[in-house]
């Protein structure tokens, strides 16, 4: 009931404040990333429109999408109209379209060079704030299979199940691995245990004539691989 008695409904707004109708008439791609949060949202409060609070809202991030999705739905509703309702539907849309980044880029799932690696896996992990672990499993024309998370927490804080690996490299008919996990202190170097799991799962994966052929650590923006590096 707060949340509705501050609001400042679309219908009330100048016509050229209206993005329902805007997108409408002239298409998605004829909004702002203001308009289109403020169609989530439907109303701001009662000193301002959805689409001013929405510029304010993305002012605090720079106007960068990338970190509003990092944002947390109890410091979203730090700002005055945005209730518990409103600020899930924007962590929700922000997630969606993490999502879809992710498999625009499995879509174009043969795997070239470690830079492809990166562009399949950053939307998935690059932006954590925890670390996690995760195996690409490839075909004979280098093309994903599939992805997995294999742990969470840190490569030391969990155990690494080569076996796991293996079984379901054997179960997806996989012929190469990938080995893929972030950093999200933005560290790019690899630790010992990075190198130490590594040189591990290569060794094992070998018997069963089954390559490893990168170790990726992701950050947001950068990469490092063991492969360019020539550290398998």
């Amino acid at each position: 009931m707060q949340e509705k008695s501050q609001s400042f409904p679309i219908k009330e707004w100048n016509q050229d404040d209206q993005p329902r109708e805007k997108l409408s008439q002239k298409g998605k791609t004829a909004l702002s990333d203001a308009e289109l949060i403020a169609i989530l949202i439907g109303s701001g409060n009662k000193d301002e429109s959805a689409v001013a609070l929405c510029k304010r809202i993305l002012a605090s991030t720079n106007n960068n999408l990338n970190e509003l999705g990092k944002r947390s739905i109890k410091q979203l509703m730090e700002f005055k109209g945005i209730g518990e309702a409103k600020a899930i539907t924007i962590v929700a849309a922000l997630e969606l379209g993490r999502r879809r980044r992710g498999e625009e880029a499995l879509e174009k799932n043969k795997i070239t060079s470690s830079t492809s690696v990166f562009e399949l896996m950053q939307p998935v992990i690059g932006d954590l704030q925890h670390e996690e672990f995760w195996i690409v499993y490839l075909n004979n024309a280098n093309k994903v299979i599939q992805k997995n998370q294999l742990s969470k927490g840190g490569i030391t804080g969990t155990l690494v199940d080569v076996r796991l690996v293996l079984k379901t490299a054997l179960e997806v008919g996989a012929i190469g691995l990938i080995l893929v996990h972030n950093h999200p202190s933005g560290a790019l170097k690899p630790s010992e245990a990075d190198k130490q799991i590594t040189q591990k799962l290569k060794n094992a994966a070998q018997n069963l004539d089954i390559k490893v052929l990168d170790h990726l650590i992701i950050t947001e923006k950068a990469y490092f691989s063991f492969s360019d590096e020539n550290l398998l």
